[in-house]
Order: structure tokens, then C-alpha cells, then sequence
């Protein structure tokens, strides 16, 4: 970028001339035809080049929404523009970021988790350990009022695996449940 300001003509050699970064874009979607491409339509009226879309249909997350990642690049100056006109189109941003979650960790939670409110233990599995819960599988094979068992994965930031184990036995210190951990995923 030069000192004085020119004309937006200069602006497209700065994308072209290596200046410009790989971001990650975690989205909520709702199952509905065209949600999809509504939400990558404002990457490209804004600037960004899609690298890759993780899209698994299959997938719900706690909310009930299919979660969506995004591998885009853009010029630095852009990214903030990009993420903005995400949320102004109505679309759930989640996280937004340079940084790819590089690990994922899956933990087995087993206790009473329908009556210690498994909601409340998947929400602060988010907040505390700063993770993403990217699957759930449950298991309750003595109804909701006996034992039950929770398979989650999550992806966390590389290089953060250790706090975010240790924030989740904080969590099932707290909640009298026991955790399996760590079942390596992903790249592992």
C-alpha cells in the first residue's frame, strides 16, 4: 500500500502481488435450499477468492444448524469488510480468524449427563476450553434418568490441546462426570 492515496485502480495489483492471507470462516447454517450460497455470495462481492468449503449436511450442531468452514484469502484490508457483510446478510459467524484450527480432540464424557444438563456442558466445553464442538454422539442406554455417555469432537486451536483437556476436566470435576480423553482425530 502506498503513502498517498490513490485511485481503487491500484488496489487489484496488491491481491496479485502476494498481498493477500489465507482466513477461516466458521459458519451456522440453516438446512434450507440456498443458505449456502447466500452465505459465500458476500465473500466474493467483497473481495475474497473461496480456497476450500467444509460442508458436512449430515452434521447438526448443538443449535440445530449445519456448521460450514470456509478457507478464503483476501487482502488483509478486506477480511474485516468480508466477516461484516456476513453478519449484515444474516448469516451466524461462529469464529473468524487466520488461524485454521489445526488439531481435533475427541473426549468421552460418561454420568448423568441428561440430568447435570449436557446443553450447559457442551456450551461451556466452548466458552472455557475454546473449542468447537464439531460432533456429538450419545448414548443412553438406560433412559435419560440412568448412566449415559457422550462421544464429542472438537477442533481446537494448534498448540492449545493441553488447556483445552484441562478445561474440560475442570468442567467434569464440576459436573461429577467422568472424562475419556484425549481419542486423537483429524490430522492425527
Amino acid at each position: 500500500m502506498g503513502d498517498a492515496p490513490d485511485s481503487g485502480e491500484d488496489e487489484p495489483d496488491a491481491e496479485t502481488d502476494g498481498g493477500v492471507r489465507a482466513y477461516t470462516v466458521r459458519l451456522e447454517l440453516v438446512d434450507e435450499p440456498g443458505e449456502l450460497l447466500r452465505a459465500l455470495a458476500p465473500i466474493a462481492d467483497n473481495g475474497g477468492n473461496l480456497l476450500s468449503i467444509h460442508h458436512q449436511r449430515g452434521n447438526i450442531t448443538p443449535r440445530g444448524h449445519i456448521p460450514v468452514e470456509v478457507d478464503l484469502e483476501c487482502p488483509p484490508d478486506r477480511f474485516d469488510d468480508i466477516v461484516d457483510a456476513l453478519r449484515d446478510a444474516g448469516v451466524n459467524v461462529i469464529q473468524a480468524g487466520e488461524e485454521h484450527y489445526g488439531e481435533e480432540v475427541s473426549v468421552v464424557l460418561v454420568g448423568n449427563l441428561v440430568e447435570t444438563d449436557l446443553s450447559n456442558t457442551l456450551s461451556r466445553i466452548e466458552d472455557e476450553a475454546d473449542a468447537v464442538v464439531q460432533d456429538l454422539s450419545l448414548a443412553a442406554p438406560e433412559g435419560t434418568d440412568g448412566i449415559s455417555s457422550a462421544r464429542a469432537r472438537l477442533a481446537i486451536d494448534s498448540g492449545r490441546s493441553e488447556e483445552a483437556i484441562a478445561a474440560i476436566r475442570s468442567i467434569g470435576s464440576d459436573k461429577g462426570l467422568t472424562v475419556v480423553e484425549p481419542l486423537l482425530g483429524g490430522e492425527a
